[in-house]
């Protein structure tokens, strides 16, 4: 009586792509999460697609239309200079985006990273890396943007810097905390009794199981970044003139807020609006990708 031999292999497990889809279709199920994707869809079109949407050239001077309300040739507006507010805002929102992603980027490198080693890592590293982490979050933004801006002048190289260095403690002490709680899993430790090195630890059993939760909290800063470059560009720190950033409008159109309103409406509405879309898009990420909580709402 011959043997059959049965290779049973392992279950597939899914690919990003039906991870990601599945996430979506969760998201498209509730009103909530609708309107803040249809939110951030029309941003990020706009600043991918500013030099194709905009009616008009966002940096051309034109005295004589200085001032001109909403009307069918300019929708928004026109600025003390005669530029058109509509372009301006188009245009912004490729600054906005562009900022938001670098920055957030670089701070979820170096989050990620930092988090890891202190975690990971021995007790005295955790604690010197723990004590400047809390060190850097302890400025206040606006005094450590003023210090940094004094030092290397006013550019998009430094509204991201300083993004970064107020933003990548908050997601390295996050990814310690997490770090901390799955290195003494037993899959870890049974991986450590095997003979694997702290890299293939790190890269393949814990960076997996604590990059989930950051990328949603990633997802929610985008909103407070995009705010921190308009606040630095109304007070004159961060891109400089002419670029048309959202904060930069909004400075153009305080000096003429009782005569020109619209001015102000035009840099702030935009503002709203991204909040309010990488907000409700955030809470139901959560919602769907984290399982706690997912099992709590069953």
């Amino acid at each position: 009586m011959s043997a059959v031999a049965f290779d049973i292999g392992a279950p597939a497990r899914p690919t990003t792509v039906r991870l990601a889809l599945a996430a979506l279709r969760r998201v498209t199920r509730e009103p909530m999460g609708i309107l803040g994707l249809v939110l951030v869809a029309i941003v990020l079109f706009c600043g991918l697609a500013a030099d194709l949407v905009a009616p008009h050239d966002p940096l051309a001077i034109d005295i004589a239309a200085r001032f001109v309300p909403p009307s069918w040739l300019h929708p928004l507006g026109t600025d003390q200079l005669g530029r058109d507010l509509l372009s301006r805002v188009i245009m912004g929102s490729r600054i906005a985006m562009t900022v938001a992603v670098s920055a957030i980027a670089f701070s979820l490198l170096a989050g990620i990273a930092l988090g890891l080693v202190a975690g990971y890592g021995p007790r005295w590293l955790d604690n010197a890396l723990l004590l400047a982490f809390d060190a850097v979050y302890s400025f206040p933004t606006i005094m450590l943007a003023l210090a940094i801006i004094t030092l290397l002048g006013p550019s998009l190289a430094t509204v991201v810097l300083v993004v970064v260095l107020g933003t990548a403690p908050v997601y390295a002490r996050l990814i310690r905390t997490q770090t901390l709680a799955i290195k003494t899993s037993e899959f870890v430790l049974a991986e450590r009794s095997l003979g694997a090195g702290p890299v293939r630890i790190l890269a393949r059993h814990i960076l997996p199981n604590v990059v989930g939760p950051l990328l949603i909290v990633a997802s929610m800063d985008v909103p407070g970044v995009i705010t921190i470059e308009a606040g630095l560009s109304f007070l004159g720190m961060g891109l400089p003139p002419p670029a048309p950033s959202w904060g930069r409008i909004l400075n153009d159109g305080y000096a003429f807020i009782r005569t020109t309103p619209w001015i102000v409406i035009a840099g702030g509405a935009p503002l709203i609006l991204t909040t309010l879309g990488f907000t409700f898009l955030g809470e139901s990420l959560r919602d769907t990708l984290d399982p706690k909580l997912r099992r709590i709402l069953r």
